[in-house]
C-alpha cells in the first residue's frame, strides 16, 4: 500500500501543471518555426521594412492549438517587419521551465520567453531585459492597464509585459445542478455554502458523482487574502502567512472531503483538474472547481454540458480575487537585439491582427482597444468570460486586493504543497502534522531562494 501511495503521488506531481506555469493544457514538446519567408508583398504601412536583418527566438508553453495560433501570429509579425526573422519554440507546461532554466544556465536562452507568476524568480536571477528604455518608442504601453504595468515592474525595472489577463473563479457545471434539482450558485456565497452544496450534489446524484475538486493548493493564496494575509508579500519581501492560517484552510478541505462532497484523492490523481482532457467536470462527474477564466473555453469545448463561471465564495474580507496577469513576455538580458525584442513584445499586446488570431487563449487582452475588438465578435463562451471578468473588476474596486506574485522557489513550493495535499488525502499524515511540515518546508524553500539562489 505504501508503494502504491508513493506511485500515485508521483503521478499527481507529474500530471498537475503547477500554478507557476499559468498554462492551459498539455501538448507535444518540440520546436515549431514561424520563420518561413512571407510570400510576396511589401510591409504594410507602419511596418519595419528597413534596417539590418536580425533573427529572434521566442519560446512559450502550451498545447498544439496554442502553438498553431502563436505561429500564425508570428507570421503576420514577419509580414509587417520583414527585417526580423522569428523562430518559435514551445513545450508542454510540465517541462517548459526545466527547458528554459537549462538554456539560461548555458547562455542559450531565447531572446523572448513567456513567464507566469514565477517572474519573481527570474527577476532575482538578473536574467531579464530592462524594457524601460524602449517604452514610448518600440514599446507602447499607453493603452495598457496600469496594474498590469505595475505587475511587470520589479526592483524598479520593467522586465515583464503581461500578454493576457484573467480572474480565477469557480467553474460550475450547470447541467449537473439541473439534474440534481439544486439551484445554481450565485456571486456572494460563502465557504459554508460551498461545502454544503458540494455534499448536496454528491448525495443527490449518487455514487461516482462529486460536488467539487479539491483545490486546497491552488486556492490557498485566495483563502489567505480573504483573511487579510497572502502567500507572498512582495512589498515586504517575505512570506505573508503563518502556519495557523494554512492549517485553517487545509482543515476546511479535510472536513469537506470527509463529508463526501470532494473528489477522493486517488480519483483526483488519475483525473487531475489541471489536465482539461481528463477533467471530471467535462465528463459530468464533478460539478465545480477552481480555474483561471481563460480556461473556460477549453473546458466547454470538451462537453455538451453547460458551464458557467461564478465568483469564488467570500471570506471575511471579500473574494480575494482580482483581475490579474495570466502570463506574459520577458526579454533575455543577454539578447543582441533589444529593440527588436521590444518591437515583438509590442506586437503581442497592441496589434489588432495579433489579437484576432490569439483571442483569449492566454487571457483577455491587456489593452482596452483589443478587448473591445474581441468582445464585439465574441462567442457565447467568450461572452461568459468577459462578463465574469467585468464582475470581478467591479468587485475589486470596492474590495481591492494586492496582485499575487509567487514566492521565490515556487516550483519547489508547488511540489511540497501537492505532496501535502495527498499526504492528507491518502491518510498518511494528520492535517496538523502535514501542515506543520508544509509550513516549515515552505519557510526553508523561501529562505534558500529569496536571493536568487538555486
Amino acid at each position: 500500500m505504501k508503494r502504491k501511495w508513493h506511485i500515485l503521488v508521483l503521478a499527481a506531481l507529474m500530471a498537475i501543471a503547477t500554478a507557476c506555469s499559468g498554462g492551459t493544457g498539455s501538448g507535444g514538446a518540440g520546436g515549431s518555426s514561424a520563420s518561413e519567408s512571407p510570400s510576396g508583398g511589401s510591409a504594410p504601412s507602419g511596418g519595419s521594412s528597413g534596417g539590418e536583418q536580425v533573427e529572434l527566438r521566442i519560446m512559450w508553453w502550451g498545447d498544439q492549438k496554442r502553438a498553431d495560433i502563436t505561429n500564425e501570429a508570428l507570421k503576420v509579425f514577419q509580414q509587417k517587419h520583414p527585417n526580423i526573422k522569428v523562430v518559435g519554440e514551445f513545450a508542454p507546461a510540465t517541462g517548459y521551465f526545466d527547458k528554459l532554466n537549462t538554456q539560461l544556465a548555458s547562455g542559450t536562452a531565447p531572446d523572448v520567453f513567456f513567464l507566469g507568476g514565477n517572474v519573481v524568480d527570474y527577476a532575482l536571477k538578473g536574467v531579464l531585459l530592462d524594457l524601460g528604455p524602449y517604452v514610448g518608442k518600440e514599446l507602447d504601453l499607453s493603452d495598457m492597464d496600469q496594474s498590469m504595468i505595475d505587475y511587470g515592474t520589479l526592483n524598479g525595472k520593467l522586465v515583464h509585459i503581461s500578454a493576457g489577463a484573467n480572474a480565477r473563479g469557480i467553474v460550475v457545471n450547470k447541467t449537473m445542478f439541473e439534474k440534481a434539482g439544486i439551484p445554481v450558485p450565485q456571486d456572494g456565497w460563502n465557504w459554508e455554502d460551498y461545502a454544503r452544496i458540494s455534499k448536496e450534489i454528491s448525495d443527490k446524484l449518487g455514487k461516482g458523482y462529486y460536488g467539487t475538486y479539491n483545490f486546497a493548493v491552488d486556492g490557498l493564496d485566495i483563502a489567505l487574502k480573504q483573511n487579510g494575509k497572502q502567500l507572498y508579500d512582495m512589498a515586504k519581501g517575505k512570506l505573508g502567512f503563518e502556519e495557523a492560517d494554512a492549517l485553517k484552510w487545509f482543515r476546511y478541505w479535510d472536513e469537506t472531503s470527509k463529508a463526501g462532497g470532494v473528489v477522493p484523492a486517488e480519483l483526483q490523481v488519475s483525473n487531475p483538474p489541471g489536465d482539461t482532457s481528463k477533467s471530471l467536470i467535462v465528463t459530468g462527474k464533478v460539478a465545480m472547481g477552481l480555474i483561471p477564466s481563460n480556461q473556460l473555453a477549453a473546458h466547454q469545448n470538451l462537453t455538451q454540458d453547460k458551464l458557467i463561471l461564478v465568483q469564488v465564495p467570500r471570506g471575511e474580507k471579500g473574494t480575494g480575487v482580482v483581475f490579474e496577469s495570466s502570463q506574459g513576455l520577458s526579454g533575455y538580458a543577454k539578447t543582441k537585439h533589444p529593440k527588436e525584442v521590444a518591437t515583438l513584445i509590442n506586437f503581442f499586446i497592441n496589434d489588432p491582427d495579433a489579437a484576432k488570431i490569439l483571442g483569449n487563449d492566454r487571457g483577455v487582452p491587456v489593452t482596452s482597444k483589443n478587448r473591445k475588438l474581441l468582445e464585439s465578435e465574441a462567442s457565447e463562451v467568450d461572452k461568459i468570460v468577459y462578463d465574469y471578468t467585468s464582475r470581478v473588476s467591479e468587485a475589486a474596486k470596492k474590495e481591492p486586493f494586492a496582485v499575487s506574485y509567487n514566492p521565490p522557489g515556487f516550483s519547489e513550493y508547488s511540489k511540497l504543497a501537492e505532496t501535502t495535499l495527498y499526504e492528507i488525502g491518502f491518510g498518511r499524515k494528520s492535517v496538523e502534522d502535514a501542515v506543520k511540515d508544509f509550513y516549515n518546508g515552505t519557510v526553508k524553500i523561501f529562505n534558500n531562494n529569496q536571493n536568487g539562489n538555486s
